[in-house]
């Protein structure tokens, strides 16, 4: 299994750290997790109010290229419009003290707005710089063919775990087409999948098993890797693409 990944035109390795708990007191934190060899930072417009992004600009200071930084915007009802989207876009610039940004994501389809337009809107920075790459969260595949048919799309991020693999199809999707995916929530298993943790000897055996094999389902892909786990943003209701 190889250590490192290709992800959004950068080498980083194989796990990322997520950061939608991140708030100022952990800039230290962060500096000290590039030093000792993170290359991967996934953050988003809404984590802990804009505190992650910010917090995250702080501590790198505009970065290096061997660093990437993913940021997502878009994520409530109604935040997909070409209007809202911009005003995420720019606030992240600001907040991450970027030129670019390396890696943007859809973080939701929008009930309220076709995903054309709202893929669209972040093309627009893509095509003048300011975006480098462009992903999608939650997505189908149906989804990812219709935003490919308006920009690139470099990764996909959904949720993916032990208790929950209901996007195996688009994990084969994307090492059809060379997109990279990024599983959140890799280690959740258990009652959030509607199931019973286990508890005696004998259930962790089978647990361990199940664990391996997702392990070997994501590692021997190619275009697959782990960010750590971060959990949803507070304040903030999960809703389905």
């Amino acid at each position: 299994m190889a250590t490192t990944f290709r992800l959004a035109d950068v080498e980083v390795p194989r796990i990322g750290l997520g950061t939608n708990r991140l708030t100022p007191e952990h800039v230290t934190f962060v500096r000290e997790a590039v030093a000792a060899g993170v290359r991967h930072i996934d953050t988003a417009h809404l984590y802990t109010g804009g505190e992650s992004e910010r917090s995250i600009g702080e501590a790198l200071d505009g970065g290096d290229e061997q660093m990437l930084v993913a940021t997502k915007g878009g994520f409530r009802a109604g935040e997909g419009r070409p209007e809202v989207l911009q005003a995420q876009i720019e606030q992240s610039l600001q907040s991450l003290r970027a030129e670019a940004i390396g890696l943007y994501y859809l973080h939701r389809v929008d009930p309220e707005t076709p995903l054309e337009e709202s893929v669209g809107a972040i093309k627009a920075y893509a095509d003048r710089g300011a975006i480098r790459h462009v992903g999608l969260s939650e997505v189908s595949v149906e989804q990812i063919e219709r935003a490919r048919q308006v920009v690139p799309i470099a990764a996909v991020q959904n949720r993916y775990n032990l208790a929950d693999r209901g996007h195996d199809d688009v994990i084969d999707y994307c090492e059809r087409e060379g997109i990279a995916f990024v599983p959140y929530y890799p280690l959740r298993e258990g009652q959030r999948a509607g199931r019973r943790a286990p508890r005696r000897a004998g259930e962790h055996g089978q647990a361990g098993l199940a664990a391996a094999t997702l392990a070997r389902r994501l590692s021997h892909s190619g275009h697959a890797l782990d960010r750590a786990p971060a959990g949803e943003p507070r304040g903030a209701r999960a809703r389905a693409p």
